[in-house]
């Protein structure tokens, strides 16, 4: 049987002792320490010599940190598929995306129904294992409306709620050796996992046979389902039988199972740490080095990603996906993959793309932009953390680069400050990574934001009254350009460039890392108030002047949505930079007199905790909601009253005033790309009703200095003009002339060179 192509890995097997729990666990350790990439436990919850397994696999993963884990493999009858399919999703969540699933339709079927079991004929248990694959892969699959409804033999559901989603797309293999079983993984399954001991000599050629007939009946590819093989064996200084001698005689009796009967996986069954080390550093080392040499010379291509038929079936038009790099198209997703309804949306948009490239370095970023180039005919978005209000970082049919991978936060320089950070961090995480410093950047409102989308288009944020926007703590910026060169730019390198990136880098390139100054700052007050907001004219208009005379160490915003029950509220989020109780609640007195208090929180906290408020994935949005903003000087009376007209119609949902000013407006006008920095707010409104709030919106027009094209959907041609002043186009303009001539990147409002 010829090589399936799969990456080679190497696993372990360990006996789950309850004699002495921690035994397991310290080997599963050294595994990960010896470089195997998955530790398995078999499952038989019947037996009282042996720990949970589920329990054992949590607390491994929780032991560890890059291992996977997985069951070798689960007693079905035992753990009942929803519920499994839950603990599964739970476990890769909980682990990073750690978790594999082993499944086993079960034997031994006495001790089973003494523990509550059904008893089944062997027949029985390989029909309720194919019921039950349905059943997990159903829960887990999300983007599916309605609950999962299963009306089996052996099992039902009936309404069950689907999800969480897994972390990633948990394979499920199977442990099987009879024909019946083989047919159902060539069907249905994504690994066979049997034992070399009970297999024999010649048995791993027949069963892929079995399989993979099944799998081309079913219209699958064979390649899809990779094929794992536990092994045991010792060391010895002679070689006495099949793995009964030194590591070079395992090396040439394991080569010919990967390259002839395409085992990819091999599991070490062994509670031995001196063979686990072995095998890790003498074993191992070898057979990769050998499978290698044999796969270059039968020209084996090397995959982890085989798409079915149905997959290859939703790719879009006018993609030449076959023509990805390899190292690129390791990661790419297209809209038949699993992992499609992680990636297509924003967290507020949906998006059908027809391809997401998700490169791992600069050199994939490269690559990106070439595959761009050779599709200029495709729309193509630009992502970091899948925020984008504008909704430009997703499309339909066309092309996303997404380098949310690009997620490094380093400190370069403690005693300046000065801090690396990739574009596709979010800023939770640099926050969290800034905390033990006593160090801050700005950095928006919601840790669930890219930095690159943030860090090249202004960055307003709660400390931007006091140290500015992000864009004033950018020192460099590293970028990648249409034509694929890659670029440094600081005060002394392109400094032209340099101040093109920091508020329109969306048009000029895409980063791959900023370099920050960061602030200091320690805890912080932080007031979460509500408002009786019901005479919202005159709660904006006191909201703006009490602001405006604020110290700079106060910033913060306020959010309104439509009224309720003939009752407007307003939720005012404030920072205060000091974690002196005295000083905080004198800052936000003034505040608290605007209106009724409804509620009050005010807490001290690090600045990291204030700004983690991004649980889980932010890219699950749906539809097209219409955004648009603005920046003004002042909230006048009249401003607040036409403000207050618009959202007393109930059409607009969320509506948000943000402070600016401050150390903002200190910072020249020409010094960053970024305008209109006399603005001591900015303004955001959403709603679901585009020409309503176009027409509402373009009526307050006269009211509004510029935009802040974060907060922008129209799709209407002024906006660029709006958002930029002559002399500030202008550069900008004569910028793209020089780094991308032919509009490469045009689709996050285009900047005509």
């Amino acid at each position: 049987m010829p090589d399936y192509g799969h990456p080679l890995r190497f696993g372990t097997f360990i006996t789950p002792t309850a004699a002495r729990p921690d035994a397991p666990v310290a080997l599963a350790r050294l595994a990960e320490e010896l470089g195997y990439d998955l530790v398995t436990f078999q499952d038989h919850p019947y037996q009282p010599a042996f720990l949970d397994t589920w329990t054992l696999l949590s607390w491994v993963a929780a032991q560890t940190s890059s291992i996977h884990v997985a069951a070798n493999v689960h007693n079905l009858p035992l753990r009942p598929p929803a519920v499994l399919a839950r603990s599964a999703a739970s476990l890769d969540l909980l682990s990073g995306g750690r978790f594999e699933l082993g499944l086993g339709a079960g034997g031994f079927v006495d001790p089973i129904v003494a523990m509550g079991g059904p008893r089944r004929t062997p027949g029985e248990n390989v029909s309720a294992l194919e019921e039950a694959l349905p059943i997990i892969r159903g829960l887990w699959d999300v983007d599916e409306r309605g609950g999962l409804r299963v009306d089996g033999e052996f099992y039902r559901v009936d309404g069950a709620k689907r999800g969480p989603a897994p972390a990633h797309d948990i394979p499920i293999w199977i442990g099987a050796l009879k024909p019946r079983m083989l047919r159902l993984i060539g069907r249905s399954g994504d690994g066979w996992l049997p034992s070399w001991a009970y297999l024999g000599e010649g048995g791993l050629a027949a069963g892929n046979a079995v399989i993979d007939a099944a799998a081309e009946s079913a219209g699958r590819d064979p390649r899809e389902i990779r094929r794992l093989l536990n092994i045991g064996g010792r060391f010895h200084d002679d070689e006495a039988g099949f793995l009964q001698g030194p590591p070079a005689s395992w090396v040439e009796q394991l080569l010919p199972l990967v390259v002839d009967d395409g085992v990819s996986t091999l599991i070490l069954a062994s509670d031995d740490p001196a063979a686990l080390e072995t095998f890790a550093t003498e074993v191992a080392p070898g057979l990769r080095a050998r499978v290698a040499q044999a796969r270059t010379a039968g020209g084996v291509a090397v995959s982890d990603r085989v798409r079915p038929a149905s997959a290859l079936a939703a790719r879009a038009a006018g993609i030449d996906y076959d023509a990805l790099p390899d190292s690129l198209a390791a990661n790419a997703v297209e809209p038949g993959d699993r992992e499609y309804r992680r990636v297509r949306s924003t967290y507020m948009r949906g998006g059908s793309p027809g391809l997401v490239l998700r490169p791992r370095g600069v050199e994939e970023v490269v690559q990106a932009i070439a595959v761009a180039r050779e599709h200029r005919h495709l729309p193509l978005g630009i992502r970091s953390g899948s925020h984008g209000i504008s909704g430009r970082s997703t499309n339909d049919g066309g092309l996303v680069i997404d380098v949310s991978a690009l997620r490094g936060i380093e400190v370069l320089d403690e005693d300046a400050r000065l801090v690396r950070v990739g574009p596709g961090a979010r800023w939770q995480d640099v926050a969290a990574a800034l905390a033990p410093y006593g160090w801050v950047i700005t950095s928006g409102d919601y840790g669930g934001v890219g930095v690159g989308g943030l860090a090249t288009a202004g960055g307003v944020g709660y400390f931007a009254r006091e140290h500015g926007l992000t864009i004033d703590a950018m020192r460099a910026a590293e970028l990648v350009l249409a034509d694929g060169s890659v670029v440094r730019v600081d005060a002394g390198h392109d400094p032209e460039l340099f101040w093109g990136v920091r508020g329109a880098g969306a048009n000029l390139g895409i980063a791959t890392a900023f370099e920050f100054e960061a602030a200091e700052a320690g805890d912080v007050g932080w007031a979460q108030l509500a408002f009786d907001a019901s005479d919202t004219a005159a709660f904006l208009a006191g909201w703006g002047e009490t602001m405006e005379s604020a110290p700079r160490d106060v910033s913060g915003e306020i959010i309104l949505g439509a009224p309720r029950g003939g009752r407007s509220t307003a939720m005012a989020l404030l920072l205060v930079d000091s974690s002196d109780p005295d000083t905080i609640l004198e800052r936000l007195q003034p505040f608290a007199e605007l209106a009724p208090l409804l509620e009050q929180s005010i807490v001290v906290a690090p600045y990291a905790a204030v700004i983690a408020n991004a649980p889980g994935e932010s890219n699950g949005g749906h539809g097209a909601p219409v955004a648009r903003g603005g920046l003004v000087e002042h909230l006048t009376p009249e401003l607040a009253d036409e403000l207050a007209r618009m959202l007393q119609s109930g059409r607009v949902h969320f509506f948000q005033i943000r402070a600016v000013g401050g150390a903002v407006s200190d910072v020249p006008e020409d010094a960053t790309a970024y305008a209109h920095r006399s603005a001591n707010f900015s303004l955001a409104a959403i709603s679901g009703d585009a020409d309503w709030l176009n027409a509402t919106w373009d009526a307050l027009e006269h009211h509004i200095l510029g935009v802040y094209l974060s907060f922008e959907a129209d799709p209407r041609g002024d906006r660029v003009e709006r958002a930029f002043p002559p002399e500030t186009l202008a550069r900008i303009r004569a910028l793209k002339s020089r780094v991308d001539p032919d509009g490469l990147f045009r689709d996050n409002f285009f900047v005509e060179g």
